[in-house]
């Protein structure tokens, strides 16, 4: 069975930062692309970055480019997300979803819903003014 669990979270002012990590137990981890993505109540989940199962072909939405950097750790199994720079927009509950090597071009279009990954719980992010 596949468990996903994201950490990292928490309450930080504007032009703070954060770092957020993923990890899964249940699957290989070297063949899973991984996607953090971001849900704020009463809108549809955004993709935020992604990484390939390697490690390579990191995509940011345009929103967090500069600010954002995803990595993967194959020696700990932990993708992290390193967010800089935060504002009180970056506001929300961050998942990450582990996906499947051949579905990599449903986590390259950040494709909101992917029935087909392990998602996480969430772990939630405020950023304050």
């Amino acid at each position: 069975q596949v468990h996903v669990v994201e950490s990292g979270g928490g309450l930080v002012q504007a032009g703070g930062s954060l770092r957020l990590s993923c990890t899964a137990s249940g699957l290989t981890f070297d063949q899973y692309s991984v996607g953090w993505y971001r849900q704020v109540p009463g809108k549809e989940r955004e993709g935020v970055a992604i990484i390939g199962w390697g490690g390579g072909g990191m995509k940011y939405a345009d929103s967090v480019k500069g600010r954002f950097t995803i990595s993967k750790d194959f020696k700990e199994k932990t993708v992290d997300l390193q967010m800089t720079s935060l504002r009180p927009e970056d506001t929300a509950m961050y998942y990450c979803v582990f996906v499947e090597k051949k579905l990599w071009a449903l986590l390259y279009r950040f494709t909101p819903r992917i029935d087909s990954g392990y998602w996480g719980q969430g772990t939630q992010v405020t950023v304050s003014s």
